[in-house]
């Protein structure tokens, strides 16, 4: 017998799916990059949430993702007098090569992952971060250095992801509508896959990681090979949201890929709810939603100022105090996240 939750899940899947027929703009790039991150998200909940292994660098693995998509579907090219490197291939290509690559540079680190836990494995992620800006900074064949490099777009089935106009019953669809449908469909392949991964053995057995080490290898589980391979997932997660990203900025510039970005994707998962798809993707949508509408509605509201004015706090700054304050609320008051208010709301129903 079909419940309510069914209804709900239906329902919200028809939604999302009308929303480029009805809303502007700017709601659908925030909309798509609140499913980039909630990607992302997931990737780190697996490895911190459900197996316990604290990570800052998981912004190192978006920007291998992002990058390695401007390396694999560019063109070689001059730009701003500086020569870029491209391989031309197609983008399809391009982008599972990129998730690949990002899987590769995880695997690389993952003797580390499976070895350290804790607050040793963060001060060892958090090298990866620094190297990683070096790399961005200097590399400049390849990330086109201070300034970035152009975004290649998405083809696919000779449908480009570009703002060419195409009309599809009296809507015209640009850049931003036709990476909706993209970014859902990743988001819907990587949240099934992850809550299949939590569900069955290796979740049960990550869990048990997370809980208690030594009676998990007791019981007979691969501690360290487990450690690295959900590594090298959440990395191959991350380089998925990268190359999303990357596709909604349309360029990449190594500061965004920094130290903060990696702790707003700890404060997704801390917000949302640790080990469960529902909190990463909740926690995804407050974090990575909340600077742009304090952006968008900046006049209306008090003490937030419109950015370049100075006038008040930044809506960048006033979101990071909220997170902060969220955080606080989530530790004392609500332990689960908003993924345990969600369920308690549904059990009263």
């Amino acid at each position: 017998m079909r419940g309510p939750r069914t209804y709900g899940w239906a329902v919200g899947g028809v939604l999302m799916l009308a929303l480029p027929f009805y809303v502007d703009r700017f709601w659908l790039q925030a909309g798509v990059f609140a499913m980039a991150a909630a990607i992302g998200a997931i990737g780190i909940n697996l490895l911190t949430g459900a197996t316990g292994q604290l990570s800052m660098g998981h912004a190192f693995f978006l920007a291998v993702g992002a990058y390695g998509y401007c390396v694999f579907a560019g063109e070689s090219t001059v730009e701003s007098g500086h020569r870029l490197t491209g391989l031309g291939l197609p983008s399809w290509l391009a982008v599972i090569l990129a998730v690949a690559l990002a899987g590769v540079a995880g695997g690389l680190f993952s003797p580390i992952a499976g070895r350290l836990r804790g607050a040793y494995l963060g001060i060892a992620t958090l090298a990866l971060i620094f190297i990683g800006q070096h790399l961005l900074f200097n590399a400049r064949d390849l990330t086109g250095g201070f300034n970035g490099r152009a975004v290649p777009p998405l083809s696919l089935f000779g449908f480009t992801f570009d703002d060419s106009e195409r009309v599809i019953a009296a809507v015209p669809f640009q850049s931003s509508e036709k990476l909706w449908y993209a970014a859902l469909l990743a988001l819907v392949a990587g949240a099934l896959f992850a809550r299949g991964v939590l569900r069955g053995r290796p979740g049960r057995a990550m869990n048990a990681i997370r809980d208690h080490r030594i009676a998990a290898g007791v019981m007979g589980v691969p501690v360290a090979r487990y450690r690295a391979a959900v590594f090298v997932l959440s990395s191959m997660y991350a380089g998925l949201a990268g190359v999303l990203l990357a596709l909604i900025f349309q360029r990449t510039v190594p500061d965004y890929f920094g130290m903060t970005l990696s702790l707003e994707y700890l404060a997704m998962i801390v917000i949302g709810g640790l080990g469960t798809v529902r909190g990463a993707v909740l926690g995804a949508a407050f974090v990575s939603l909340l600077p742009q509408l304090l952006t968008r509605y900046s006049d209306s509201l008090p003490l937030v100022s419109t950015p370049g004015t100075g006038s008040g706090i930044a809506p960048g700054e006033a979101a990071r105090y909220l997170y902060g304050a969220a955080i606080v609320a989530v530790v004392l008051f609500l332990p689960g996240g908003l993924t345990r208010l969600t369920m308690t709301r549904e059990k009263k129903q």
